[in-house]
């Protein structure tokens, strides 16, 4: 098995429910952020991908149909070079509504792993902290602006630089359809998967609910 489908959308655009549906379609496994916390010597392989170490991608996704989500979406051109018969989905959501989601779930959630008492969650929220709000935001997770800025700035260099027949733009209220249409498979008759919410996410991680 090779990777047929490289999700290059942020997290919190739908990629949970994006997995699963990908395998529901026959696409998977597919490798999602939560997969780290099951797999936690990949954290090793991520970070030196992240540094610029060239990365045996066949043998590190070995086994896997497709990658959603971070910490693989910052790395999909190294896929694509890796994976050259793959499709690319972008998957996308209104920015203010996924800013809002980014600072209600993900962020807090790391930035306090790294003050946990436990020294895997403390290194895990380090990790996640350095590949993504560091280096991928600058560090300014509360500057609204600029990390909408960089989200739009991703977007467009998928755009430009994924061939227009191989890449799709999609949002979870689209539905089955445009997915199977792209992928080239029927549309399941159970309705598209919709799961980790805000408060879900939350909920599993018994954090209050924001004001």
């Amino acid at each position: 098995m090779t990777v047929r489908v490289i999700g290059a959308g942020f997290g919190r655009t739908g990629t949970l429910s994006l997995k699963v549906g990908l395998e529901k379609l026959g696409f998977g496994p597919c490798y999602h952020m939560v997969e780290v916390g099951r797999r936690p010597d990949d954290v090793h392989v991520w970070k030196r991908a992240h540094d610029g170490e060239a990365i045996d991608w066949n043998a590190f996704l070995s086994g896997w149909g497709a990658t959603v989500d971070w910490p693989s979406c910052n790395l999909w051109r190294e896929q694509l070079a890796a994976f050259p018969d793959a499709k690319v989905i972008l998957s996308r959501r209104e920015p203010l509504r996924w800013y809002a989601s980014v600072m209600n779930t993900i962020f807090p959630s790391s930035q306090a792993a790294m003050r946990s008492e436990d020294p895997s969650a403390r290194a895990f929220g380090a990790w996640a902290n350095e590949i993504i709000w560091e280096r991928v935001f600058d560090g300014r997770m509360d500057d609204e602006a600029h990390v909408i800025s960089v989200l739009a700035a991703h977007e467009a260099a998928v755009r430009a630089e994924v061939p227009s027949d191989r890449l799709l733009e999609f949002s979870p209220s689209e539905g089955w359809e445009p997915l199977c249409a792209f992928l080239g498979v029927e549309v399941p008759a159970e309705e598209y998967p919709r799961t980790n919410s805000t408060d879900e996410f939350r909920a599993s991680r018994r954090m209050p609910k924001p004001d």
